[in-house]
């Protein structure tokens, strides 16, 4: 039986298929929190709100991007890269040469099947299209799924670099 294909394609923040994407995986986090905390699933105020106050604009060009996965034609997932200034842990500062990954999400049903590894590949190609050098993530600690995919493929734990409620561990990986 033929292996199932990824493919791996730029799309708009703005396009249909992103969109609901984004929102699915808002929805996934969101739940995932909710449940760990609160013992509940979020609102749909709670997802709204979510996608209000951490949008998802700057995965888009001239410093951004947002790829979206599809596993045998349907639509499976996607990844977001955003340029950043500043601090980046481990000495590296500047604009343009470190780039934060975002929004990392595979659909349910499709993860398991080797997508991840395809984002991943993707996410770091078109980081080298952009010139970046470095790529820098913020996770929570119940992401243990994620987190293995990010070590697997070279990601290092580095200092904190950022603040908020849900950055809990802070991962980077050098490409050059």
């Amino acid at each position: 039986m033929p292996r199932p294909s990824w493919a791996v394609a730029e799309r708009p923040v703005t396009d249909p298929v992103a969109v609901t994407l984004l929102r699915e995986y808002m929805t996934d986090v969101a739940d995932r929190y909710y449940r760990l905390h609160e013992g509940r699933d979020a609102t749909p105020e709670e997802i709204e709100r979510a996608l209000r106050e951490m949008p998802s604009d700057d995965l888009a060009p001239p410093d951004g991007v947002l790829l979206v996965a599809h596993h045998d034609g349907d639509a499976a997932g996607c990844a977001g890269l955003r340029r950043r200034d500043g601090h980046t842990g481990e000495g590296h500062t500047g604009k343009g040469r470190t780039a934060e990954l975002k929004r990392v999400f595979l659909r349910p049903g499709k993860r398991g099947l080797g997508g991840g590894a395809a984002l991943l590949a993707a996410i770091e190609a078109a980081a080298g299209e952009l010139g970046v050098v470095r790529i820098v993530l913020d996770t929570r600690r119940d992401l243990v799924e994620a987190r293995a995919l990010y070590a697997r493929h070279g990601y290092r734990d580095v200092p904190a670099f950022s603040e908020g409620p849900y950055a809990e561990v802070w991962m980077a990986k050098d490409l050059v």
